[in-house]
Formats: structure tokens, sequence, C-alpha cells
């Protein structure tokens, strides 16, 4: 990593396309056991929303996938910088490291609410829901 700059916690995770100098890139999660299905929900179970999607040369359906697209235009609207996108790929990479651990389902979600409060979408009261 450039001086200066956190190594990111997923070494060892697979980017196969895109990458991450783009606003948009495709993670394979069935390389380590997962489904994108099961990634895509465990994510969103904390407050984290990315797709299932195919990889190249995919065993599994569409529906289940082995892959997870991910994206940060509407992160980077909201004011996110490189020290909330490593928060944020660390928090994504614990959950998906540990699925079916609710424990730490329910750290990750109180850090995404945190990261929340701290850059508010417009016009939404965090506390409210609304």
């Amino acid at each position: 990593p450039p001086p200066g700059r956190r190594r990111c916690p997923g070494a060892g995770w697979r980017v196969v396309a895109g990458g991450t100098d783009t606003h948009l890139f495709l993670l394979d999660v069935g390389g380590r056991g997962l489904t994108g299905k099961r990634a895509e929900e465990a994510l969103q179970r904390v407050g984290i929303y990315v797709n299932r999607n195919l990889i190249p040369f995919d065993k599994q359906p569409p529906l289940v996938a082995s892959g997870i697209r991910v994206g940060t235009p509407s992160v980077t609207f909201r004011g996110f910088g490189e020290v909330e996108m490593d928060e944020v790929a660390e928090i994504m990479l614990s959950v998906l490291d540990r699925p079916g651990d609710e424990a730490l389902r329910e750290l990750a979600r109180e850090r995404v609410e945190s990261i929340g409060r701290r850059f508010p979408l417009y016009g939404y009261d965090h506390d409210m829901g609304r």
C-alpha cells in the first residue's frame, strides 16, 4: 500500500473484476466457501447492501452465485474517505469470515450505524429511521 495507508484487512480475498481503484468491483466469495446469496444476506443484516453476482465460469446458478458486487458511489456521495472505506472493508470482511456469528453481526451492525450517524443521508433522521 502507499505510505501512510493501511493495508486492507482482506488480503487473500479475490477481486474478480473492476478492481479497488474503480467505483465498482466483484468479489469472489465462493473461494472462501460462501455463496453470493449467503454473503449478500449476511451483509444486509448489518446494514451493508451488496448484490450477489455471478463470477466468470461460476458453477452456481444466478440466484445463488459465487460473488458479490460492491459499489462505492453511495458512500462517496455521503463523504466517506479512505479511512471510512477501510473501516467498511474491515466490517464487511469480518462478517464474511464468520457469517453465522450473531454476536459479531451485532457489533458490525453497531459499527455501521455509527458510521451512518457520522455521514448521514441528506434528509434522513437516523434515530427515527426515516
